[in-house]
């Protein structure tokens, strides 16, 4: 293929949006998605995709290597000045692939894998919380920014944009506007959905309310000038959204616009940005060499997913059992909508079990790229699946692997799902706010679960005694995955 007739890649990533959260995959949802529910007729909607981690860090880490994070031995997310960036300097990543095919690539939105900040001595600060924020010296530069690993453009936040103790843009490499004063939170709306933002540093003119509207207005200008400027060119579109992650601020445009409150209105605000996109890519003649996909790196948020069940009878976890950090589906079986006229079907389903590790290796195949072994270790072609070739009956993913915060693992074949350890591996049950659902453990003894999901799909009845052979199989292979460094065939 010539970079003419390379398609152009566009990935929408929502931040903590449910498989439920979406009107497409549940009937029941209060929050009306149009533009998702339209990509989805004009193309694919995959029924058992999942992120690769259950919160944010590890799973933008895999979206970008094709490697799973547990084996940096990195356990949690970033905050603040939080670093180094979990992608080392020498490891091919999704975008720097895609240049060595001619791609223009950007990033617009939340980074969160991790950036080396400098205090006035030069020396690196690399902690979390709101103390390092305050030692930043903005004068210097960011030696391992999202343009050192494989983007041309960025511009976007460290952490999560309206969360994480520093409240400012970077650009390129820079924080062009630092801040000067600690965040004021009074004239912030205040409702159950809004406690989770954390007193840190703020720039003059950083509006926590509208930080999606600035993403998307980069991300279109970025089309517009690729389509006036470099029009025979392909690119590589990654708009990162702060949407629908706490606290659920939806812009002036968008409060009250649903009849779910102030997180529906914010997943209604992404709903927005999605169609926005697409909106733009017809109207520069685009849309039909654009394999766009929209997905979300993990499951709904704890008080999100408890306050909408009660308030608005809106369930963002929706059919599974638990939320966001849980190892139980809940936490990372996610949206993923993918649409590419006439290669994707369209109005079509797909029940292939699917992870966004997937993405690069899927990217490589779009554009014929061969990986070798030392790279995207964990990564599947699906391209296959997204096509609905005749082939693709047979599961392209034997094995799937799946981590917590904590660095829990669990592993995954066909009906069948093991997770190497007792509980959810994230979220404490016995928390007040979560105690209603709290399921009763049959196996208290087993130091392991096994789920067989084609007729338990709840997760409900731990068959760990009932299967020895099985859970000795599947422990063996995640043994195996787990110190070989890959899950990905051997290339």
């Amino acid at each position: 293929m010539t970079e003419k007739t390379l398609p152009n890649i566009l990935f929408i990533l929502a931040d903590d949006l449910g498989y439920g959260d979406v009107s497409c995959y549940n009937p029941e949802s209060k929050v009306p998605t149009p533009n998702i529910d339209r990509l989805a007729r004009e193309g694919m909607r995959f029924t058992d995709a999942h992120s690769p981690s259950t919160v944010c860090t590890p799973s933008r880490y895999s979206i970008l290597t094709g490697r799973m994070a547990f084996r940096t031995g990195f356990a949690g997310v970033f905050t603040g000045a939080g670093g180094p960036c979990l992608i080392e300097d020498s490891r091919l990543t999704l975008p720097s692939m895609l240049q060595t095919k001619g791609y223009t690539t950007a990033l617009f939105g939340k980074w969160h894998v991790g950036l080396s900040f400098r205090d006035e001595e030069g020396e690196f600060i690399n902690e979390d919380g709101l103390a390092p924020v305050q030692r930043i010296d903005y004068t210097q530069s960011i030696p391992d920014a999202p343009v050192h690993r494989g983007f041309d453009h960025f511009f976007g936040t460290a952490c999560c944009p309206t969360t994480d103790f520093l409240y400012a843009f970077i650009d390129g490499d820079r924080v062009p506007v630092p801040p000067t004063g600690l965040l004021d939170r009074t004239p912030l709306p205040n409702h159950a959905y809004s406690k989770d933002n954390r007193i840190g540093m703020i720039s003059p003119g950083f509006d926590l309310e509208e930080i999606d509207m600035v993403f998307l207005n980069r991300s279109k200008a970025f089309l517009e000038n690729h389509a006036q400027e470099t029009p025979d060119k392909p690119f590589f579109l990654f708009h990162s959204a702060q949407a629908v992650h706490l606290p659920s601020f939806p812009g002036k445009n968008f409060k009250g616009k649903t009849n779910a409150g102030p997180h529906g209105d914010f997943i209604f605000e992404f709903d927005y940005v999605v169609g926005e996109l697409l909106e733009k890519l017809d109207r520069l003649g685009m849309a039909d060499n654009t394999l766009v996909m929209v997905s979300s790196d993990n499951g709904p948020e704890v008080t999100s997913v408890v306050n909408m069940r009660t308030d608005y009878q809106h369930d963002g976890a929706y059919p599974w059992r638990g939320m966001k950090r849980d190892q139980w589906e809940g936490g990372h079986r996610i949206p993923f909508v993918v649409r590419w006229p006439g290669s994707v079907p369209e109005n079509s389903t797909n029940d292939q079990t699917v992870c966004l590790c997937d993405i690069m290796a899927t990217c490589a195949s779009l554009v014929d790229i061969e990986l070798t072994n030392d790279v995207a270790e964990d990564s599947f072609d699906i391209l296959p699946a997204m096509q609905n070739q005749e082939q693709t009956k047979a599961a392209i993913r034997h094995h799937t692997l799946h981590q917590t915060n904590k660095l829990d693992l669990a592993i995954r074949k066909g009906k069948w799902k093991y997770l190497d350890h007792k509980g959810s591996g994230g979220n404490d049950y016995q928390r007040e706010i979560l105690k209603p659902y709290a399921l009763p453990e049959i196996e208290p003894d087993a130091p392991g679960q096994l789920y067989n999901l084609e007729i338990d799909p709840g997760e409900t009845n731990n068959l760990y005694f009932v299967y020895p052979k099985i859970v000795e199989d599947l422990k063996k292979q995640l043994d195996t995955f787990r110190h070989s460094g890959r899950s990905a065939p051997v290339r």
